[in-house]
């Protein structure tokens, strides 16, 4: 079991916002942020079991979704964080005629290389499972013009998703700067409002296509995948509402946040947070 240090102690009062509990047989602790559904934490011992969970929380909204409502909406991020989840997905019982497949975002890259995000998503999802080819939505990043391409996503987001687009869930990881999607530090795409999809600026190398706040924020539910103790520092601050990180524009309500025990690391030293953003 995961030692929270001062986040464990929260939970013997109901007059803070986290209220951690732990479960010895599974080897995770939980929280959760007052507030609407509020924010909720799971700490897993390592980054397989953080895979299995979350690969079971995304089967769970997908069943559910599709029996509610008769499609499951999902959009992933890139990252290697993901590809052991989405490998564990590709073994959970999905109803894959019904979901449809979005990207968070993408860097401007040949098919097939390496830096695309799709490249890592075929071959650890798409590769695996009976999706429809017309389920899945690429970005599409080879355009010439790619405010134009990104228009026409935002379009056949909308198509799929209702207007404005809804998605059922999402799913963000954290960068050891701050970054979530492709949102730099300090850039202001963090701050478009006016479309659901825009085109970043070169960052890390490429220039990169991705989701806006308000799509990511109209979401459903978002889970957020973290591993390893360079992501440490930026967990904490998101865990109490850090608006100064792209991360941290992101609400906090109806949104999972699963974290292996070296991403906890820092939560020992975390305070409980006065307000959390809306």
């Amino acid at each position: 079991m995961c030692a929270l240090g001062k986040l464990g102690r929260w939970g013997r009062t109901s007059k803070k916002r986290w209220r951690p509990t732990a479960r010895e047989s599974s080897g995770w602790t939980h929280g959760t942020v007052e507030g609407g559904k509020g924010m909720e934490l799971e700490v897993l011992r390592d980054a397989a079991a953080l895979a299995h969970r979350g690969a079971q929380i995304v089967a769970d909204a997908a069943r559910e979704a599709v029996a509610q409502r008769g499609q499951f909406t999902l959009a992933l991020s890139g990252g290697s964080t993901p590809e052991a989840m989405l490998r564990a997905l590709a073994g959970e019982d999905v109803p894959w005629d019904g979901v449809h497949l979005f990207q968070v975002d993408e860097r401007v890259a040949p098919d097939g290389h390496a830096d695309r995000n799709l490249t890592g998503l075929a071959d650890s999802l798409l590769s695996r499972v009976p999706l429809p080819p017309g389920n899945a939505h690429p970005m599409p990043v080879q355009a010439n013009d790619l405010e134009a391409a990104a228009r026409a996503y935002a379009e056949e987001l909308a198509a799929v998703c209702g207007a404005p687009p809804v998605l059922d869930l999402v799913h963000l990881g954290l960068g050891d700067d701050g970054h979530t999607a492709s949102w730099p530090p300090g850039d202001p795409i963090a701050e478009v409002s006016d479309r659901d999809v825009a085109v970043s600026p070169i960052y890390r190398g490429r220039r990169r296509m991705t989701l806006t706040v308000p799509a990511v924020n109209r979401a459903r539910r978002v889970l957020w995948l973290v591993s390893g103790t360079g992501k440490a520092e930026m967990l904490a601050r998101l865990v109490v509402g850090d608006r100064s990180l792209p991360a941290g524009l992101v609400r906090p309500d109806d949104a999972v946040v699963l974290a292996d025990q070296a991403a906890a690391s820092a939560l020992a030293d975390v305070e409980a947070p006065q307000q959390m953003p809306r």
